[in-house]
């Protein structure tokens, strides 16, 4: 049995780690409530380009453009978005294992796709698989910016349009709540789901032509979509260290419970077994 000393020990330490996950999780709430900000701020940017884009695409035949057009698929690129840092819960582990079984059960080999991936903790795990890794970007801020990610982005829809991969697919966490992350895929490149923007075509008039404002726009789009993902992402990583710190303090505060009765116990024994010795002596000495 452990020791009074013992006891009170742990007793201190679990204190001291509760006030340590508390207070990660009042600061990884107030970071979610700004990611989830900046995601609904940017949504209606990226629903903008899509409907032009999608209204010159549907409204004008002659219209065209590479990263409209599928191609017979060789080789398959995937964007996967992770974080920097770990005590999230399940957040990177769920995503990484679902994405290695949709790679085995998709590909014969790791010659038929190539990986693109953001965050450190990712990066290390699909490295320790000796996963083939083409492009990384880590140490992200917590309040990403577009210019942290823009050539990451501008890279990754150069590499499709150059053929190296014939298309591409991002793979990352959805926010639906605090305490809840779906792993989502979306299909970036080729654009082939743009038909529903007809309705944009009569509202605008395109100078110089529409196959030069595709050209500006198209790949702006799709760095868009993948910069979307990332703050979606990162609303989702806070919410999941919100509630991996909420758990691990309840548990910490559950434990102190456990502890201070047993050193109540403890302590109550030592006192009994102390007034045993003291009524023991006494009545030896009559």
């Amino acid at each position: 049995m452990a020791s009074l000393r013992d006891i009170k020990t742990r007793i201190n330490s679990t204190t001291k780690t509760k006030k340590i996950t508390k207070a990660m999780q009042m600061v990884s709430a107030a970071k979610l409530n700004r990611a989830q900000e900046k995601a609904k701020g940017f949504f209606p940017y990226t629903e903008k380009i899509r409907e032009v884009v999608a209204g010159i695409a549907s409204g004008n035949t002659e219209a065209s453009h590479p990263m409209l057009q599928s191609r017979p698929v060789k080789k398959t690129g995937y964007v996967v978005i992770t974080s920097d840092r770990g005590l999230a819960g399940a957040y990177n582990a769920s995503l990484v294992r679902e994405l290695l079984t949709t790679l085995n059960k998709r590909h014969k080999s790791p010659d038929e796709y190539s990986i693109i991936v953001i965050g450190r903790i990712g990066r290390d795990l699909l490295k320790r698989r000796n996963m083939p890794i083409i492009q990384e970007l880590i140490g992200l801020s917590d309040q990403v910016e577009f210019s942290d990610v823009k050539n990451l982005t501008s890279t990754t829809v150069d590499m499709f349009q150059d053929e190296l991969f014939d298309e591409l697919y991002l793979w990352y966490n959805h926010f639906v709540s605090p305490i809840t992350q779906e792993v989502t895929e979306k299909k970036v490149l080729p654009l082939t789901d743009l038909a529903d923007g007809s309705s944009a075509q009569s509202e605008y008039i395109y100078e110089p032509s529409a196959e030069a404002i595709l050209e500006q726009l198209l790949p702006q789009y799709a760095e868009s979509v993948i910069y979307g993902a990332l703050l979606d992402a990162k609303a989702s990583e806070f919410g999941a260290r919100m509630t991996a710190m909420s758990a691990a303090t309840d548990n910490a505060g559950a434990l102190i419970d456990s502890l201070t009765l047993s050193y109540n116990r403890a302590r109550q024994a030592a006192i009994t077994q102390e007034i045993t010795e003291i009524v023991g002596g006494a009545a030896a000495l009559e």
